[in-house]
């Protein structure tokens, strides 16, 4: 099954570079051949919103919460409870949340 991971954080909490650097886990699931993609997003400052068939455009996201997201990825995977174990070793789990949703079934 293929899951898409909401990588989520508090732009405001403060981790060190090696805390927050997902290198190590990107090449474990690599080697391991369950992701298929995955990227960091720019601010979530940086958004724009589209609502209303782009009647209604903002800047910024349209959620207004703590956590924004931050990255996703793709894995590929057997089941939910491979793609939780998956998660749980993202160095984001440490201090954000990794949202885990499956994809449409085809």
């Amino acid at each position: 099954m293929k899951y898409l991971f909401l990588i989520c954080v508090d732009e405001s909490v403060e981790v060190s570079p090696e805390q927050g650097d997902p290198e190590q886990w990107v090449e474990e699931m690599e080697r391991r051949g369950a992701r298929l993609t995955g990227n960091r997003l720019c601010a979530a400052g940086d958004a724009t919103t589209v609502r209303d068939s782009g009647r209604l455009v903002t800047q910024g996201p349209f959620a207004e919460t703590k956590e924004q997201i931050a990255g996703f990825d793709i894995i590929e995977c057997a089941d939910l409870d491979e793609a939780i174990e998956i998660a749980s070793k993202h160095p984001v789990a440490s201090f954000g949340t990794i949202e885990v949703r499956p994809f449409w079934p085809e």
